[in-house]
């Protein structure tokens, strides 16, 4: 299996469940690894045959910008969602933090996997 991944994605959105997150925009981080058979793409050097990181992370970008959500549990779920129904990934991890969220900790947040691990 081979996996295309998009390391410490930044992006602004609004997202907590206290008043003052909901005024704020706060910077996530996003880490996604993705199960893509690369051997077709490499054959051929043709980026159309790849799994464009560039046109996954301009979505995740557009589509979290524009969000609201109180959880990152629920953005997590609803990003994995997007990778695999809209770029047709069978498997995804996703990592999504909250950096400075809570004192003393580097970042906070989810990790979870979606789909079936081809092996």
């Amino acid at each position: 299996m081979d996996i295309v991944f998009i390391e410490d994605l930044r992006i602004d959105a609004v997202i907590g469940i206290y008043d003052w997150e909901r005024r704020v925009r706060q910077t996530l981080a996003l880490d996604i690894e993705m199960a893509f058979d690369n051997r077709p793409p490499a054959a051929t050097d043709d980026i159309e045959l790849t799994l464009n990181y560039k046109d996954v992370s301009k979505r995740l970008i557009s589509y979290v910008g524009e969000s609201q959500f109180g959880l990152v549990e629920t953005l997590a779920e609803r990003c994995a969602a997007i990778i695999r129904e809209e770029f047709g990934v069978s498997w995804v991890r996703l990592k999504l933090s909250k950096p400075g969220a809570v004192r003393g900790a580097r970042a906070v947040g989810v990790r979870i996997e979606r789909g079936i691990r081809p092996d």
